[in-house]
């Protein structure tokens, strides 16, 4: 049984692999019927050009044949039946060249007998047409998200805030002028197709010498950034070399600096020093005050099917994209569902005893009416004691989902299972980005794509 079965098994599964060729949306039919077209036409073009009686001399020698099979076997063979194997013979004649045609082509990108090709093709189309996602954030909170939503669709832009001023990336901004690109590296490499090799060599920080404690995904930004003039261009080029599902996009090409205003009316200057300073914070502002947005944000935020905001640090990731000028009338004018995601976890120095509507109602009393709809919590409380004594130990607790509230801010809550509990507790990649993709399917194309009331005002 075993001997003859696998043979068989095996003949079976590279004929479903063949036939997964005419699949719907491989755009593969229509031009094995352009190249059938093409052959009809070349074999029309070559008996007219050598001799139009040809097909005629053939005819009569394919009618001679069968008379001599007749003479043989005692059978009577009609032209058609001829004809109709002629057909067959000529199409298998076909296959089998364009077959080995694209077997020749592949086996310089793939190893011989390898099928991932037709999975690979599958899997583009499908990403392909998948929804165009904006994420607005900053930190781990956004790549953490991008590892999920770059399985569901290629069309994603990352819009990333570009205020950090410390460890490597502050040291790149302060001796070579150039916008840090800490948060950045991380959805580079969040939306790499290598994502576990670039993972390590992007985050490898060298020890020792001139370079110590930098990393050598900043290093490679910061050097294609000199290379290329400026840091958008530079991030297309990196876009390519890394071959990302996907656009990264800084929220402005203005050098500025994030500043906090605290409860009891200091200020202190610099993402790190607010972080560190670990007080209430009254208000978050830049300075310069004002820095126009990247067109192409803009752009993104506007053609959005989906805009989501966080995660991330409130105060130091998400709040200052809405700083930026213009950001904010773009998500009132984007015809889409708009998300925030609230963290799962407080932060000290940041949200120390924040509810998740106190995390929308900061990102509101910023950004007004019309920000966004709908805000994600995650209702699932952390089983791990030992992260969670860890974590009471930084200040840091579970986000209370309290949805009553969230509704009288004239928001629509959605509580959902969130969270991963390895090493730390965070997001789940693939639970996000399934809750964000069955909340957008959830919505009608026509309220989807319905005037936002911001934008009719």
């Amino acid at each position: 049984m075993s001997l003859n079965g696998a043979p068989t098994r095996s003949r079976i599964g590279r004929l479903r692999m063949w036939l997964r060729w005419l699949e719907p949306g491989l755009g593969v039919k229509r031009w094995i019927a352009v190249l059938a077209l093409g052959v009809c036409s070349v074999s029309t073009g070559v008996a007219l050009i050598v001799n139009v009686k040809l097909l005629g001399v053939l005819e009569l020698a394919l009618i001679q044949a069968m008379d001599v099979a007749y003479r043989m076997t005692g059978h009577v063979f009609s032209p058609a039946l001829g004809g109709t194997l002629l057909v067959l013979l000529g199409v298998a004649i076909m296959i089998l060249g364009l077959r080995e045609m694209i077997r020749s082509i592949v086996d310089v990108f793939l190893p011989r007998g390898d099928p991932r090709l037709v999975e690979m093709l599958v899997q583009q189309r499908q990403l392909q047409r998948g929804p165009k996602i904006v994420v607005l954030g900053g930190g781990t909170g956004l790549s953490t998200l991008l590892r999920g939503l770059k399985r569901e669709s290629t069309n994603l832009t990352a819009v990333v805030t570009v205020f950090d001023d410390g460890g490597s990336s502050g040291r790149l901004r302060r001796e070579q002028g150039i916008l840090p690109p800490g948060d950045i590296r991380n959805c580079l490499v969040a939306l790499a197709e290598a994502e576990p090799l670039l993972t390590r060599l992007f985050e490898h920080r060298f020890k020792g010498g001139a370079l110590d404690g930098h990393s050598f995904g900043n290093l490679f930004i910061a050097s294609m950034s000199q290379v290329a003039g400026d840091l958008e261009t530079a991030l297309k080029e990196c876009s390519k070399v890394l071959a990302i599902r996907g656009r990264v996009l800084p929220t402005t090409l203005r050098d500025v600096t994030l500043c906090a205003e605290f409860a009891d009316g200091s200020i202190v200057k610099g993402e790190s020093a607010i972080t560190r300073a670990g007080r209430a914070i009254r208000r978050v502002f830049l300075e310069p005050a004002h820095a126009p947005a990247l067109q192409d944000v803009l752009d993104a935020i506007v053609d959005a099917d989906l805009v989501v905001l966080g995660p991330g640090s409130l105060y130091t990731s998400v709040l200052p994209n809405l700083l930026v000028d213009g950001v904010v009338d773009a998500l009132r004018r984007a015809r889409c569902p708009k998300v925030y995601i609230c963290n799962v976890m407080t932060q000290h120095g940041e949200t120390r005893g924040f509810k998740a509507s106190d995390h929308a109602r900061v990102l509101v009393e910023q950004g007004g009416p019309g920000l966004f709809d709908y805000v994600l919590v995650n209702d699932r409380r952390p089983r791990n004691q030992a992260l969670l004594a860890r974590y009471a130990q930084e200040g840091a607790e579970p986000v209370e989902p309290d949805t009553d509230a969230i509704r009288a801010l004239g928001l629509r809550p959605v509580a959902e299972d969130l969270i991963s509990e390895h090493e730390l507790v965070r997001h789940d990649p693939r639970k996000l980005s399934a809750v964000l993709l069955q909340l957008l399917a959830t919505v009608s194309p026509e309220a989807r794509h319905a005037v936002a009331p911001a934008a009719q005002a």
